[in-house]
């Protein structure tokens, strides 16, 4: 395999990783306050159809990715309201948005573009196109780095550069801000938390909120960036797959980049199957290659779930004594 093939793959696996890199990120704060969110799919699909009509209908991808992360976030709110409020059934409140949206955006699509539940193609100022970074041309042709900065770093959206910073963002969010110890607190003892005067209620709505938002972007790159318009069921997956990650970094903001960057480079290769193909000197069936990222996530949710230890009141309403 030459440099510029491994670049190409590399390129793509970032760009892949991305959806799930924020879907993670996302799934990491809520979860931190002790809400479990199996909705990530959900608030993707949601703010991947919104986005992209709101792009399609004003030419605008920023007007599109403020309506993702609007839709994202009401049916945060919903599951906030179900989940911390009515103190229900959190993976089942989870659940029911995912099959709430992947059944109203069908038919609002059809309803609102008769386009068999698609979206028009976006083009030009409706969708994310590729920024490249200052120097790339220049250096393109030097040996090793040319490559390396203009296939592998440069070219991307400006939402894969933001899903990067908002990794190390989340670290010290968590781990060195006053915000960050009193949301890891909720998740671990919301009691002591409520003792403190800290309203538990809120903390857990600001982390629902936080997830919202990230998915909203999640789901707009998927519609405006990744592909050019709306199609039917078109996160497949990729919040289960988020979820699967986050289990498998251990709910840790670096552990979660270098886990979803393995999943975006197992999707990576099944859309280079022939590369994969001439590198082992044999056929493999594109199924196969299509099916390995859900595999895997198969496998962790098997293999890792009672390894890694979640927040200690994860997935339980917390009732105030009186």
């Amino acid at each position: 395999m030459d440099l510029l093939t491994l670049l190409q793959l590399l390129d793509s696996t970032l760009r892949l990783a991305t959806p799930l890199l924020l879907a993670c990120l996302a799934g990491l704060f809520s979860e931190r306050a002790g809400i479990f969110d199996i909705g990530l799919e959900g608030k993707m699909l949601a703010a991947a159809f919104l986005s992209a009509a709101i792009a399609a209908v004003t030419g605008s991808v920023w007007l599109g990715l403020l309506a993702g992360i609007f839709a994202s976030l009401l049916l945060s709110a919903i599951h906030g309201l179900a989940s911390i409020t009515f103190r229900g059934n959190q993976l089942i409140s989870g659940v029911a948005i995912n099959f709430l949206a992947a059944g109203l955006t069908v038919v609002i699509a059809q309803s609102w573009f008769a386009e068999g539940g698609r979206t028009p193609q976006l083009a030009g100022a409706a969708r994310f196109n590729p920024i490249t970074l200052p120097g790339a041309e220049a250096l393109r042709d030097v040996p090793v780095l040319g490559p390396i900065y203009y296939e592998l770093i440069s070219g991307h959206t400006i939402i894969v550069y933001l899903a990067l910073l908002i990794v190390p963002i989340t670290a010290w969010v968590l781990f060195s801000t006053r915000f960050g110890l009193r949301l890891r607190a909720v998740g671990e003892n919301p009691a002591a938390v409520d003792t403190a005067g800290i309203s538990v209620v809120g903390m857990r709505f600001a982390a629902v909120a936080i997830c919202g938002v990230l998915c909203g972007i999640a789901g707009a790159y998927l519609a405006t960036a990744l592909q050019a318009g709306f199609t039917k069921d078109m996160s497949a997956g990729r919040g289960y797959i988020a979820l699967a990650a986050l289990i498998f970094a251990k709910w840790r903001p670096v552990y979660c980049l270098w886990a979803c960057l393995l999943f975006g480079f197992l999707q990576a290769i099944a859309l280079r199957s022939d590369l994969i193909e001439r590198v082992l000197q044999f056929n493999i069936q594109s199924q196969l290659l299509d099916a390995l990222p859900y595999i895997l996530t198969v496998v962790i949710l098997a293999g890792f779930v009672g390894k890694a230890i979640p927040p200690r009141a994860g997935g339980e309403p917390y009732v105030k004594e009186r």
